[in-house]
């Protein structure tokens, strides 16, 4: 420096600077460190910059007054660092020579507002808005200019003249301009042109943001205070982000992703070609070889083996590494800083320490303090959100991947798969990517933090250090067994949690049965012991939690302990100061996080790589072949052509079709008929291209519409199903609905075609889905069309209508080519050609009347079939209303049947069968009677199901959004704790907070021993009463939170249980009119939170509540005049926290809302996409999961934001206090001592964290709660009548005749809805046999469910024996009737249980029960025999035998009095046959009521009652009713019973 400054400007003089009162730099200090700062930091960041910029250019910007006067500003700058070395020239030619440093430092800066000006520029043609190097620059400029400014105003008030004039005016020019330049460059350039900001309605202030708005999230403070006027909807968010969208994300993996694989298939492919080179020829070939050679070759095979996989990682990171490396290089930035505070600390304390110090030391060390507190918050938060970014990123980027491959992956590799497990790809393992990434850096940061904390922590200590890092090292292997331990009780309970949704959701389905047997206590008692269980293990985890609190909190006080206890035994002169006390405490909170992230990390990372490859291999699947079916062939007439076809479902399976010719004409119509499993289907899919192709070649001429046997639907409206994608046109519209029959059933759907369809088409009938389908593929006019089995879900009649309109020769389709699979025989003659599949392979093909004369398989099948298939067409017909189709439809057939001999019986059976499968009620209005009957709720449902769209969203949003929880809610949990435990609880929280207080109080009055008088006398004492305060509170806090934790699981207890109590209490209509899945979501996700989430945030609220109060007591304590502080820095706290609360708690809202329908739309998509890929709607497809995966980040990314937000915030406000605590430590530092210091100001630097959390935990409390609420809004419904009333109690054997009367009954099924039945007047004597009959809806069922008192009478009564059923208690009178229901329920359980769930009765009676219901065959022949498992509502059975199982139920309890409601389908005539049989012999003395609706079964019945409207229009016997030619007598023409 001496050459550059000369030897009459010295560099640095200590007396000058640091040791005086007014401190100074010297001139040559300030013209070379403070000059070339800026300079060099400009120089090194231009390069990468300018490289970064012309990477990423965003369209130019006008040039704008700002800009003109930034560049204006910068050339003066550069022309007043050139008058200042033209100046010092000037003076050399005078014979004035100066240092050299006059003529460095203003050609270097002169350069340098060159390479500014030109910066200012290139970026305005790059599209920069605001630009953060600049801001950097001239803000360095502007600090290092104010010790000069200061220092030449110093000089000038002491020296009579100034003496260098024209450097005096060139600088404070210089000083004014910079300043200018600051202010400037705080200011915003409009957007570039042509960005995408003018078109959006909606866009992300982010992109227009300035730095400094960048830097501390100053942007999204728009948002936030909308939040807090009103709640956020949907409409208020912003629109993504460009480079975060779908469209920019997925293709940039995608194509990273297409790279790796065809590296790996080229790799393969040369790793092959070398295996099967050509042999040598036989002459070169050497004798010695020959021998080794099978071998060799087998060698290499195996080495060969394993082909080298594309690698998914390596497509992430070269898709998304370079953005999160920037996060990465921030992170680097924050850890060296973090140690910077400790540092100063030290500094600060032993400046209280020397008496005679200049003040402004104190002041410098404690602005400096705030001000690295200050940075690393910024950086620590740009890296959050630079990590949070590249998350979310990913998470977009690998659903777009997988939803796309989901499209055309092949069918054997769709077998692999469940569409569960690929919806957890999307859901679970994406998720987890993104948790990951906020995380990875810790990866390298956490041992980097260790190290470098070790190695302050050595120079402050020394080698007594280890003794606190060996504490450490043995708390990690504690940490991971209770985490083990914990993951272990995780997975039982999710097992326990599972067992009790499933029974509740079997219970919630089958309630009306429960009901009906009387069955509750049972079924409660089941579902309370898996709750018992469940909290047991719940228990478990929290004494563990407990530990692991422990472990956590006292960790840092452990190791403290042991290294001061060490450090003060090891060696008589190591005395513990103030210094080394608190400077070493400091670090130790440094290394308490990164010990605790680091196990964390890990195990993230391992779930992380099991999802990684979890993806990768579903990405890698094999795809569907698009060549395989030749779309534009035009050499043949024929529109579908299929030479040698040999097809098969997966490579390794064997060939499903075999040597399938097939031409079909432009515009025929082709039949394809066969058994069941013959391939029909299978030859449907080989024709869309969905087989494997071994052999042959396919083509289709044109487009093609397909129609699956399953029919998809999509969760829509009706319209859009049928539209698919198409343009709305009202005439063809109506008249593809026309074609399919769907206009009757619009006009019962509650919205007509703008009905919401439920998922997978649930509020739709079989038939009503299956024409819906076929609608669709009338609208979409395609020019071949492949019908597999349409007609199957739907009745005869309409069977007919939909042949004759649709399909037939005479149909809308005619002129088209089409190809239909059907089992329906009575269409064949009117098809020009049929085709007859056998195994696999075409037998026969040729027209109707061909095959006849042939008299092949075909023929027989037929001779066999067709008449039969007429009479049962009939007979359904005749069942239904007529009104919806005219008699002519009918009276073609009748002639025939007359003539018609009695038919084989088997066959009959054979046919009846397939027409039950199919006879799926179609007609709208028999319908109406399923929807009331079934206890089963598909169908029960669609009623509320559909109106209650709209409620059921009102009601959530009642709960949710009334801004604020109320305080009764959080009452309402405390009640359930206990009022006296909350209290006690936060009673020991305060103990805790004062032991860890008294343990750091103590330790600074142990090192102020050292500043009085060196002693070492009391050594033992100060060591033995810190550890005795530590272990205390150490102790509490496992206590307290383990007294928290039990208060927990006592209220989820008692919640649960009056939820559960009341559910089995509630009115079966409340089950009619509530979806189930509401039910469920209060039984599994409110309870889960409850249960597992609020238990934890109340922890983590109380830990950090309680913490910052110790630090303001701790503060005060020491410098009272804190005190003052306090008040404004709350209020500015709670402002920001009410604000951030308000915003983020509808923002997860939005979120959670707008995630569902990404994985809804997912799993209908795979199980639609054969039907997606017929009609070539992919694109659009992918474009709707894309948009629905952009609507779900777009209120995601503002989420992420606003925490980033608050934590400026909030950070800010710690930063305050680490000031304040500061300054007033310096204020007061003649009447404190060091000790105090210390302690206030690492309490102080604690805080930043307990209040960042606070906020986070306050906001999750508040969404957390609402799930008691939620909880309590259904433990308080309305309750049935009590299940026994002590005092009316029945005598034990009533009912013992079984007398039956009703007086002038009426009944409606809920407020507000008309009786269905009207003044009922019967009576029934016992041991009768009584029939019910009459149509749909006449209130047959309502009978039944009256006697149950399922439905409570509107008027009149009902007796049993002389008792009045309505005054005694529901279980008394259910347990003495018995119903055997219409449609068989079986919860999963055992057999025993599901027939005697009370054990009431012995193995024998049970034996016995069975035998005669014919069931004890089937049973004696299980291995289990009476402990025979039933799957979920019986599916291992058939539905024949759980109808028995229903009558052994009902021979069981052997009750005076029986109802049977007759089933219409699922059972075979035999069946049913035994079933009248048994209950004839073994009921005989009971009273029976049977609802028929076969009338042969009750032509022997003492007495029938015909209902019509709800009330009696003949009560009689059989043969009297058919003599009065009444209602009966024309329904029993009709099932031709009676002439």
């Amino acid at each position: 420096m001496e050459r550059l400054c000369g030897p009459k400007l010295p560099f640095w003089v200590a007396n000058q600077t640091l040791h005086t009162d007014s401190p100074d730099l010297p001139v040559c200090f300030q013209l070379s460190v403070l000059s070339w700062l800026p300079c060099v930091y400009l120089w090194l960041a231009c390069p990468p910059y300018v490289f970064y910029l012309q990477r990423n250019n965003r369209g130019y910007i006008m040039m704008s007054i700002l800009n003109r006067v930034k560049t204006v500003f910068a050339l003066v700058l550069w022309i007043v660092c050139w008058t200042d070395l033209f100046g010092t020239f000037n003076e050399m030619r005078q014979g004035d020579t100066q240092p050299p440093i006059y003529f460095v430092t203003p050609l270097v800066v002169g350069m340098t507002m060159l390479l500014a000006t030109f910066l200012i520029q290139f970026e305005r043609l790059r599209g920069v808005q605001s630009s953060g190097i600049l801001f950097i620059f001239w803000f360095l400029s502007v600090l290092c200019a104010i010790v000069p400014f200061r220092s030449k105003i110093l000089q000038a008030k002491f020296q009579s003249e100034i003496p260098d004039k024209l450097r005096f005016t060139t600088f404070y020019f210089y000083f004014s301009l910079v300043v200018v330049e600051l202010i400037l460059c705080c200011f915003n350039e409009k957007p570039p042109l042509f960005s995408n900001v003018d078109t959006d309605p909606n866009p992300c202030p982010q992109s227009t943001a300035g730095f400094l708005s960048t830097m501390t999230f100053w942007w999204f403070t728009s948002m936030a205070i909308k939040g807090y006027r009103n709640p956020l909807e949907a409409k208020d968010l912003w629109s993504l982000n460009k480079k975060d969208s779908s469209e920019e994300v997925v293709p940039k993996l995608l194509r990273e992703w297409d790279l790796e694989q065809a590296k790996a298939h080229s790799a393969q492919d040369q790793s092959t070609q070398a295996l099967y080179s050509k042999p040598p020829p036989a002459g070169e070939s050497n004798h010695v070889g020959e021998g080794s050679s099978p071998e060799e070759v087998e060698v290499l095979l195996s080495k060969q083996k394993t082909p080298k996989k594309p690698s998914f990682l390596r497509s992430l990171i070269r898709a998304f590494g370079p953005y999160f490396l920037i996060g990465s290089a921030f992170k680097l930035l924050q850890d060296l800083i973090t140690f910077v505070n400790p540092q100063l600390l030290r500094l600060l304390i032993s400046f209280t320490k020397q008496k005679d110090a200049p003040t402004w030391w104190g002041y410098a060390l404690a602005f400096l303090m705030f001000f690295t507190a200050f940075l690393q918050t910024l950086i620590l938060h740009q890296h959050f959100q630079y990590c949070f970014v590249t998350g979310m990123r990913l998470r977009t980027s690998i659903i777009g991947a997988i939803y796309r491959k989901s499209l055309i992956i092949t069918n054997a590799a769709k077998r692999t798969s469940t569409v569960g497990e690929i919806v957890n790809l999307m859901s679970v393992d994406a998720q987890r990517f993104m948790d990951l990434t906020t995380f990875l850096n810790m990866l390298w940061s956490a041992p980097l933090q260790i190290i470098l904390a070790l190695y302050f922590l050595w120079l402050n200590l020394g080698p007594s250090v280890l003794a606190g890092v060996a504490v450490m090292i043995l708390l990690i292997p504690l940490n991971a067994a209770i985490a083990v331990r914990t993951r272990a009780y995780q997975v039982e309970q999710m097992q326990y949690k599972d067992a009790r949704i499933k029974l509740m959701n079997e219970i919630l389905n089958g309630i009306k049965v429960l009901k009906l047997y009387a069955w509750e206590n049972s079924f409660k008692d089941k579902v309370l012991e898996i709750r018992q269980k469940e909290l047991n293990v719940l228990r478990k985890t929290a004494y563990l939690g407990a530990l692991s609190t422990m472990a956590w909190t006292s960790a840092p006080f452990l190791v403290a302990l042991m290294t001061f206890a060490v450090y003060v035994t090891v060696d008589k002169n190591n005395i513990l100061d103030a210094e080394k006390a608190f400077v070493s405490l400091s670090l130790f909170n440094i290394l308490r996080f990164p010990l605790n992230m680091l196990p964390q990390v890990i195990s993230s990372v391992v779930q992380a790589s099991v999802s990684l490859k979890r993806i990768q291999d579903f990405l890698s699947h094999e795809e569907l072949d698009p060549e395989s079916v030749d779309k534009n062939n035009t050499a043949t007439n024929s529109s579908v052509t299929l030479v040698n076809g040999k097809f098969t479902w997966a490579k390794q399976d064997p060939p499903a079709l075999h040597n399938i010719n097939l031409m079909v004409p432009q515009g025929s119509l082709l039949a394809v008929v066969g058994h069941v499993g013959c391939g029909k289907s299978s030859l449907v899919s080989a024709l869309l291209g969905e087989m494997e192709k071994l052999e042959g070649d396919i083509s289709i001429r044109g487009s093609v519409a397909f129609v699956p046997q399953q029919a998809w639907i999509q969760n829509a409206t009706l319209r859009d199903n049928i539209l698919f994608g198409k343009a709305y046109n009202e005439q063809k519209y109506r008249r593809c609905l026309e074609a399919c029959a769907l206009t009757p059933d619009l006009e019962v759907l509650p919205g007509g075609d703008l009905t919401e369809i439920g998922e997978k088409g649930i509020n739709l009938s079989g038939g009503q889905r299956q024409r819906v389908s076929l609608a669709r593929a009338l609208y979409n006019e395609a020019d071949v069309y492949l019908l597999d089995d349409p007609l199957s879900a739907v009745d005869a009649h309409v069977a007919k209508h939909i042949f004759d309109h649709a399909i037939g020769p005479e149909g809308a389709l005619q002129g088209k080519t089409r190809i239909l699979v059907t089992h329906g025989i009575s269409f064949l003659p009117q098809v020009d050609n049929i085709v007859v599949m056998v195994e696999g392979r075409v037998s026969e093909m040729g027209s109707y009347q061909e095959l006849l004369q042939q008299n092949g398989a075909f023929a027989e099948f037929l001779r066999n079939y067709s008449l039969e298939d007429i009479v049962e067409e009939e007979a359904t017909v005749a069942l239904i209303d007529d009104e919806d189709f005219p008699d002519d439809a009918l009276s073609n057939h009748t002639d025939m049947v007359d003539s018609e001999p009695v038919v084989n019986e088997a066959k009959r059976k054979f046919i009846r069968q397939i027409s039950v499968i199919s006879g799926d009620l179609e007609n709208p209005r028999s319908r109406s009677v399923r929807r009331r009957l079934c206890s089963e709720r598909k169908h029960a449902e669609p009623d509320p199901e559909k109106k209650l769209p709209k409620v059921e969203k009102l009601i959530q949003a009642e709960t949710t959004e009334t801004g604020r929880v109320k305080v009764k809610v959080f009452w309402e949990y405390a009640k359930a704790v206990g009022p006296l435990l909350t209290l006690f609880i936060c009673f020991l929280y305060g103990c805790q907070s004062a032991a860890a207080i008294g343990a750091n109080v103590w330790l600074s009055e142990w090192t102020n021993d050292a500043a009085q008088n060196m002693t070492q006398e009391n050594v033992s004492m100060r060591v033995g009463v810190y550890a005795a305060l530590g272990i205390a509170q150490g102790i509490l806090v496992m206590v307290s939170s383990f007294t928290l934790a039990m208060g927990n699981i006592g209220a989820a207890r008692k919640l649960h249980y009056a939820l559960l109590d009341n559910k089995f209490h509630t009115p079966q209509s409340f089950f009619d009119t509530t979806p189930i899945g509401r039910i469920i979501n209060r039984f599994s996700k409110d309870i889960y939170v409850i249960d597992e989430a609020l238990p934890s945030t109340v922890l983590m609220f109380l830990g950090t509540f309680f913490s910052s109060l110790s630090t303001m007591i701790v503060i005060v304590a020491s410098t009272p005049i804190f005190a003052v502080v306090i008040a404004p820095l709350a209020f500015i706290y709670v402002f920001v926290q009410r604000f951030y609360v308000a915003t983020s708690r509808q923002l997860k809202r939005l979120e959670s809302v707008s995630r569902s329908p990404i994985y809804s739309h997912f799993s209908e998509t795979v199980t639609g996409s054969s039907v997606i890929r017929a009609y070539g709607r992919c694109d659009d497809f992918v474009l709707m999961s894309d948009m629905k995966v952009d609507e779900n980040q777009k209120s995601y990314y503002p989420g992420i934001v606003a925490n980033r937000w608050l934590g400026v915030r909030i950070e800010f406000i710690g930063n305050c206090i680490v000031l304040f605590a500061a300054l007033f430590a310096v204020i007061g530092k003649d009447k404190l001592n060091p000790g105090l210091v210390g302690l206030s100001v690492s309490y102080a630097l604690l805080v930043t964290m307990s209040l960042n959390w606070m906020v986070r935990m306050t906001s999750d409390l508040e969404s957390n709660i609402v799930a008691v609420e939620r909880v309590k809004e259904y433990s308080e419904t309305k309750t049935e009548a009590p299940w026994e009333v002590e005092d009316k109690k029945p005598s034990p054997d009533w009912p013992s005749q079984g007398k039956v009367e009703f007086r002038d009954y009426s009944v409606r099924y809920r407020e507000g809805l008309d009786l269905v039945l009207k003044n009922l007047t019967l009576s029934v004597r016992g041991g009768e046999k009584i029939g019910i009959v009459g149509r749909t809806g006449a209130g047959k069922s309502s009978m039944t469910l009256c006697l149950f008192r399922l439905l409570e009478a509107a008027g009149g009564e009902i007796t049993i024996d002389g008792v009045k059923i309505s005054e005694i208690g529901l279980h008394d009178l259910r347990s003495k009737l018995t119903i055997i229901p219409q449609e068989p329920v079986l919860f999963s359980g055992n057999l025993r249980m599901n027939l005697d769930p009370f054990e009431k009765y012995s193995d024998a009676e049970v034996w016995n029960a069975l035998e005669l219901s014919h069931l004890n065959k089937f049973v004696s022949n299980q291995p289990a025999k009476l402990d025979l498992e039933c799957s979920e509502g019986g599916e291992n059975l058939s539905v024949g035998q759980r109808q028995l199982v229903c009558l052994a139920r009902a021979l069981l309890r052997k009750t005076r009095i029986l109802i049977l409601d007759e089933a219409t389908a699922a059972i075979d005539l035999e069946t049913d046959d035994l079933i009248q049989s048994t209950i004839r012999t073994q009921f005989e003395d009971c009273t029976v009521f049977t609802i028929a609706h076969r009338l042969n079964t009750i032509m022997d019945y003492t007495r029938v009652l015909v209902l019509d409207k709800g009330q009696v229009a003949e009560f009689d016997t059989p043969t009297k009713l058919l003599s009065q030619r009444g209602i009966f007598y024309g329904m029993a023409k009709d099932a031709g019973l009676a002439q």
